[in-house]
């Protein structure tokens, strides 16, 4: 493959090059992940950069159709947007449905519009192990917003953090009680909180829920990067397509506020040492899936099952071998 060529087609924004691209980054062949370091690389001179948006929410909340309504909002408004939907691995078989497509049908016929579903495989946290790099992709290619939806695994999820500017927690109203709200983790990661489903019937519990979560918001620990009034809960509709433009101009509030005192490029710098950090830690146990690494795992596992030797003793053994 001619890095250099398919670096030129990114930038020039070819949909069918950024696709490629994404298989190759997604690729674990050795030679493939040579190629795709080096495409990476190639693309820093592209010097283009998007507004990275996690969003986050239990399955059912409405994800995709908030992403379809939120992303047509914005192509009317002139944006270029690329989502980038993960979709979850069976732990049996391995395969994935990825029908993100199917569900944004009108967004997926939108020419200023990308979407790229991808297994989470083995790797947790909501994200593939290569949405990062993706989004980098989508950078170089010319898209506005990169919207990053996640399998949705609960108050855990919490590594689409380290890879978005805004993280965008989506909730069912009456989904549970406001004591929800202050449970640590994936609730104190969230800038903005989104209370789905405000429409009909649901429209009183969702008002009754964005206030209990409005509430609980006011108990966390103040952060360095939020003005005042931050983070807060609003209501949407993504059926209706109301409360869309509320909920930009509130991100585009935060977004502009941090880039002013220098906390946008502050937290992308800790985001890159985050990864740095990350993708040794992946080199290091891909080392344990080497032939001699495996032969070597085989043979204590067999002690340990057999009694002879402690799970705790093994593993020292096989890491001073390994």
């Amino acid at each position: 493959m001619d890095i250099s060529d398919l670096k030129n087609q990114i930038v020039a924004g070819d949909r069918r090059a950024l696709s490629r691209a994404i298989t190759l980054i997604e690729s674990t062949r050795v030679d493939h992940r040579e190629q795709a370091a080096a495409l990476i690389e190639a693309l820093k001179s592209a010097g283009r950069e998007a507004i990275r948006i996690g969003l986050s929410g239990t399955p059912g909340v409405g994800k995709s159709t908030f992403i379809e309504s939120f992303g047509m909002m914005l192509t009317a408004q002139g944006l270029r947007v690329a989502v980038l939907a993960v979709d979850p691995s069976s732990t049996r078989s391995g395969g994935s449905i990825l029908g993100d497509k199917t569900r944004m049908d009108r967004l997926s016929r939108d020419p200023n519009a990308f979407i790229r579903p991808s297994p989470s495989q083995s790797h947790l946290g909501g994200v593939a192990r290569r949405t990062r790099e993706a989004v980098r992709l989508c950078e170089a290619a010319g898209f506005d917003v990169v919207l990053i939806e996640t399998v949705g695994v609960g108050q855990s999820e919490t590594v689409v953090a380290e890879m978005s500017d805004l993280f965008i927690l989506l909730l069912a109203p009456a989904g549970g009680d406001e004591l929800q709200g202050v449970k640590r983790g994936i609730m104190e990661m969230a800038d903005i909180i989104l209370v789905n489903k405000a429409d009909g019937d649901l429209k009183p519990a969702a008002m009754r829920t964005c206030s209990d979560y409005a509430g609980a918001l006011r108990l966390l620990r103040k952060r360095p990067q939020d003005p005042e009034g931050f983070p807060k809960a609003t209501t949407v509709s993504a059926l209706q397509e109301e409360g869309l433009r509320q909920a930009w101009d509130e991100m585009m509030t935060l977004v502009n506020w941090r880039r002013e005192r220098g906390h946008f490029s502050g937290r992308r710098a800790e985001q890159a040492r985050y990864w740095f950090r990350e993708e040794v830690r992946q080199g290091l146990l891909a080392q344990l899936d080497t032939p001699d690494a495996r032969a070597v795992m085989q043979e204590y596992s067999e002690r340990v099952a057999k009694g002879t030797m402690t799970p705790t003793v093994a593993a020292v053994e096989v890491l001073k071998k390994v």
